[in-house]
Parts: structure tokens; C-alpha cells; sequence
């Protein structure tokens, strides 16, 4: 019995490893939902520059504009072009939001301006520039500020003595099994 548990247990590790070997700790990256002004949402007196510092826009994520459809047009514009955007130019919108509760898939990177249909509520800040990333970008970026945090710190075996070790425990747990220890 305690052959078979050793061996379960060699097996196991064998396939962990190799897993871990052939995706090389890749991570599955999740869609991020952006509530657009969290609680108080698409409101002048929500401070949406505030609300957007410091976050990242992904493609694959979605942006959820949550607002009063009401008379005083609310509901939001995406126009075209930085100058529209900054000049609060909401007379020829690329697309018009306006169900109260809006879900939009961010597909592809760049940048999109999206601004409140009433002029002086855009003058007044109720407006959002999203500069949508790539996941190869995070990727980079975050690989390269590890990277970075590492260079500070003391040296560390190199990445190919790393491999060789994952592969000797392969191997190693491989030789082992097929002993049947």
C-alpha cells in the first residue's frame, strides 16, 4: 500500500511539473468589469477623473455606465476625437448610451472618449477618456517591473539553472516510478 501511495505521489508531482514546464506560468487573466463611477455612477457630482486615476483598461473588460435616463440628457456620448472630447463637442456622437445601464466590451486597444450628452455636464468633469491596454502589455509591464524589483535584490540562480532543475525532478521522479520505490 505504501508503494502504491509513493508512486501516486511521484505521478502526481511528475504531471504538476510538466504542466508548470510546458505553460511556463502563464496566467489566465480574468475581464474586468468597471462600474463607471462605482456607487454614486454617471453623475456630475461623481468626481470621474478622480474614479479613472490609476486604473487599467484592458481589452477583453467591460466599462458599466450607470445613470438616469432622465430629460436633462444624462446618458452618455463616445465621440470620435480628442479635440470633441476635451471641447465637450458632443454634437456628432460615434454611438449615443442610453438605457440607464449601459455595458461596454472594450475590444481592442487605443483610446475612447466617452462624455455626458449635455454640454455643461461635460464641462463640468462628467466625461472619460479610456486608454485600453493589450493583455501582451500588462503582460510586459508587469513582467518588466518584477523584473525590476529583482534587479535589487540579491542575485538569484539563473532561469536555465532553474529549468535544469525541473527537469532533473522530471527525470528524477520518472526513475523513481518506474522502479517502483
Amino acid at each position: 500500500m505504501e508503494c502504491v501511495i509513493k508512486n501516486t505521489f511521484f505521478m502526481f508531482m511528475t504531471v504538476i511539473s510538466v504542466l508548470v514546464f510546458v505553460n511556463g506560468g502563464n496566467r489566465v487573466e480574468a475581464q474586468v468589469h468597471h462600474v463607471v463611477g462605482q456607487d454614486p455612477g454617471w453623475e456630475v457630482a461623481t468626481n470621474i477623473a478622480s474614479w479613472a486615476s490609476g486604473r487599467n483598461f484592458f481589452v477583453g473588460d467591460f466599462l458599466w455606465f450607470s445613470y438616469s435616463n432622465s430629460l436633462d440628457k444624462d446618458y452618455v456620448v463616445e465621440v470620435k476625437s480628442k479635440e470633441e472630447f476635451e471641447s465637450c463637442d458632443v454634437s456628432n456622437p460615434i454611438k449615443m448610451y442610453t438605457n440607464g445601464l449601459d455595458q461596454i466590451s472594450l475590444q481592442e486597444e487605443g483610446i475612447r472618449y466617452f462624455a455626458s450628452a449635455n454640454p455643461d455636464k461635460c464641462k463640468k468633469g462628467l466625461k472619460l477618456p479610456v486608454q485600453i491596454k493589450s493583455k501582451s502589455t500588462a503582460d510586459f509591464q508587469s513582467s518588466s517591473s518584477f523584473d525590476n524589483v529583482l534587479a535589487k535584490e540579491p542575485t538569484s540562480p539563473s532561469s536555465s539553472t532553474k529549468i535544469c532543475g525541473s527537469i532533473l525532478m522530471i527525470i528524477g521522479a520518472i526513475i523513481i516510478y518506474q522502479m517502483g520505490i
